[in-house]
């Protein structure tokens, strides 16, 4: 989700759309929640709404929608006696076009009846009333489904709002620390390693300082950097203190949790374990990758992006003939062994979206059929088109990626554990408040100021301290 300017409006606008529809105005008569209307039709149509068009914005999944699952499960109802219409509503859009036009379909009583959504909007639509639990939608089918015994608890909750499940996650991803072992080597360190705490990454970043013309650590920080330094920075670190971004309606303030979060960005770019001047480049990110791939980073938090689009060997961004001997990954791990989320040792961060059904839909046992046929081990298989991609569903994974020792690795070790970004329209505004007091660190200004400027930063955009915690 790109933050700024755009996204604050887009919330804005999703936010005023609600109070819209709670109000009764505009057209429209509300969602029905009565899940058994129509569950005996012969003839039924549905139709799937998701931002990608054949030929043009994420054509791979257009062409699977259009050629494998309309075709498929209109076969399989037609087994069951009943002549299925199934159409592909394709899109194509910028992403907040896209989830503007959702909102307001479903603000009017239209929308399409599986509508795919990005996992960090659940909790946004969840809030306005256009989406619903799928148990109230669906009634006692979706939990009877056997495909959750595939998809992890970690990995539910990317489609999971206040502990109701929306829909299925159609795919995700997970965040490690990369790193070179040739570098490693040279520094002394071990090819297996797998720190247990900040301090050992520091320790690490503190042997790879004496080689020449090597960043020790590259951890994403500041501004220009966006999200990615939300998402490969702040979020994994402030997961390893174990506290999270919001819990309990109250976001993260001026903590202890953020100022130790913002006391491991001193550590590594006051302390010469980083470049400062990287992460205010506009094209810092890219830089880092390059950096990377040519032996000069030692440690990188990236997600398994990274590993199969940046420097894979033969069409990455920052191709490496040799990642599969140079490249090792490592859980990141908390603050202390312990001190992670939910008590844990090693933490992540991951992304991705869902798929939900539409409260709107005139046929609920038949929408939710397609979407469990959707989420199968064979349609989601089929999806990946002999690619080797980290799936929600752990069968498809230990097939899939059996030959790929790292997707492997994310796939068993790293989803389990990992946690998802609030779902809720205010989190851009959070997101870009924190990337300003890494911003404000990365340049030399103390963790303890820098979380006094973010609390203020923070009161200003959620208009008070009612919903922040600060201790």
């Amino acid at each position: 989700m790109t933050l700024g300017t755009s996204t604050r409006r887009s919330a804005l606008a999703l936010t005023a759309v609600a109070a819209l529809a709670l109000a009764g105005c505009g057209g429209g008569g509300g969602a029905s929640t009565d899940a058994q209307r129509n569950a005996d039709a012969k003839t039924v149509a549905l139709t799937i709404s998701a931002n990608v068009a054949q030929g043009g914005k994420n054509a791979a999944e257009a062409d699977w929608i259009v050629k494998y699952v309309i075709p498929e499960f209109t076969k399989q109802m037609a087994a069951e006696g009943v002549t299925a219409t199934v159409t592909l509503q394709p899109s194509g859009v910028d992403d907040e076009q896209f989830k503007t036009k959702q909102s307001l379909d479903m603000k009017t009583g239209g929308g399409a009846d599986i509508v795919s959504l990005d996992g960090i909007w659940i909790g946004e639509f969840a809030q306005a009333g256009y989406i619903k639990p799928l148990a109230e939608v669906v009634g006692p089918a979706a939990a009877a489904w056997d495909g959750w015994a595939q998809v992890p608890q970690a990995v539910q909750q990317l489609a999971v709002f206040d502990g109701k499940s929306y829909g299925i996650p159609n795919g995700t991803d997970g965040r490690v620390l990369y790193f070179n072992k040739q570098l490693f080597a040279q520094a002394g360190l071990p090819a297996d390693w797998q720190p247990t705490s900040w301090q050992d990454v520091l320790d690490a970043g503190a042997k790879l300082k004496a080689l020449p013309g090597v960043d020790p650590i590259q951890l994403n920080g500041g501004t220009a950097m966006g999200e990615a330094t939300t998402m490969q920075g702040v979020l994994p670190v402030l997961a390893g203190t174990g506290a999270p971004l919001q819990a309990d309606g109250k976001w993260q303030g001026n903590t202890q949790a953020v100022r130790d979060m913002l006391g491991l960005y001193k550590s590594i770019y006051s302390g010469g374990l980083g470049d400062p001047q990287l992460q205010q480049d506009a094209k810092g990110r890219d830089k880092s990758f390059q950096e990377f791939a040519a032996g000069k980073v030692g440690i990188l938090l990236e997600s398994d992006y990274f590993w199969r689009s940046v420097v894979e060997p033969k069409a990455g961004v920052a191709p490496m003939a040799n990642r599969d001997q140079v490249v090792g990954w490592a859980k990141i791990p908390a603050q202390q062994a312990g001190k992670g989320l939910k008590g844990q040792d090693f933490v992540s961060m991951s992304g991705g979206g869902a798929r939900v059904i539409n409260p709107n839909t005139k046929y609920p046992q038949q929408a939710w059929k397609l979407l469990a046929f959707m989420n199968s081990a064979a349609a989601v298989k089929a999806q990946l088109a002999g690619t080797a991609k980290i799936t929600q569903r752990t069968d498809v994974n230990n097939d899939v990626l059996a030959g790929d020792p790292m997707l492997s690795f994310m796939s068993s070790q790293v989803l389990p554990l990992t946690a998802y970004r609030p779902g809720v329209a205010e989190y851009p505004q959070v997101s870009k408040a924190l990337q300003d007091a890494t911003a404000a660190v990365v340049s030399g200004t103390a963790p303890d100021q820098a979380a006094t400027a973010y609390q203020k930063a923070l009161e200003g955009a959620l208009g008070g301290a009612s919903n922040i915690t600060s201790n």
